[in-house]
């Protein structure tokens, strides 16, 4: 589905399905690097089970076009633009990651237009190690492959979603290489993760939000360690689900967070 997102073409994925303003609305934020396809099975499970979908691809990733935001109230000043050009009033906001912080400063922003906040695979202040900010700037292939290395506690998933013996972490590097490639003369792998480092009101945001949160955990993740999760845990009063995984938690344990999304939105 295409969008005018403030005078830019925005895409989001639906599901599967025609979007309909009139359902009860989830919005699917991504993390670095990455696009709406991190969504794929949880978007096409809650279009086809009562609601409409939109997993957005962030300006400058993926088939959005323009530029990539300069910082995170920008980023949340642009999801409640998409609200505005889909029709929809209210919505659930689910952020992975960068995205999870994103989904926290939109609802921050306007809290009477979020139903529910969905963190997953998060921490609060999501600080990056200067030495990976570093091989970022200067070699962001490198980086990539750090932060995949991280990023998994397993080589392929158990039979699911998306398939027995998938190869996570080549499919994931490729993701990312793409999405960085996709933005010529901009290095867009230290532009999120600066994003995410810099982002510094997340507990003032946490203070004006009246929904329900729930924290969405890997309880291997290296990226995003669940220790880090307490003080914003407490700030919003969020209910905390943990799952098997690692910080790509979507694609290492996918029937376990489609159990945890399912209980945090009531589905």
């Amino acid at each position: 589905m295409k969008l005018i997102v403030n005078n830019v073409e925005a895409y989001a994925y639906t599901g599967g399905k025609p979007f309909d303003p009139a359902l009860p609305c989830v919005v699917f934020i991504h993390g670095a690097i990455h696009d709406h396809s991190d969504w794929t099975l949880l978007a096409r499970w809650f279009a086809h089970h009562g609601h409409s979908v939109l997993a957005v691809d962030l300006p400058g990733h993926g088939r959005s076009v323009g530029q990539p935001l300069a910082d995170m109230p920008a980023l949340a000043r642009w999801v409640l633009a998409l609200l505005d050009a889909a029709g929809v009033e209210r919505a659930a906001l689910v952020g992975h990651s960068m995205g999870s912080l994103i989904a926290l400063a939109a609802a921050g922003q306007a809290p009477q237009r979020v139903s529910h906040l969905v963190m997953l695979g998060t921490a609060y202040p999501m600080k990056v190690s200067d030495a990976l900010l570093s091989t970022a700037r200067e070699r962001p292939l490198q980086a990539i492959d750090m932060v995949n290395s991280f990023s998994h506690s397993t080589w392929a998933p158990k039979p699911s979603y998306p398939g027995p013996g998938t190869w996570l972490h080549g499919a994931e590097r490729a993701l990312m290489r793409r999405t960085q490639a996709s933005q010529t003369g901009r290095n867009l792998f230290e532009h999120d993760f600066q994003l995410c480092n810099s982002y510094d009101q997340g507990l003032n945001d946490a203070a004006r939000l009246t929904c329900p949160s729930t924290l969405i955990l890997g309880a291997r993740d290296q990226m995003t360690s669940p220790k880090q999760t307490k003080e914003l845990a407490a700030a919003l009063k969020a209910r905390v689900l943990t799952v098997d995984a690692g910080h790509s938690l979507m694609t290492e344990a996918p029937e376990q967070v489609l159990n945890a999304m399912r209980q945090a939105l009531g589905a």
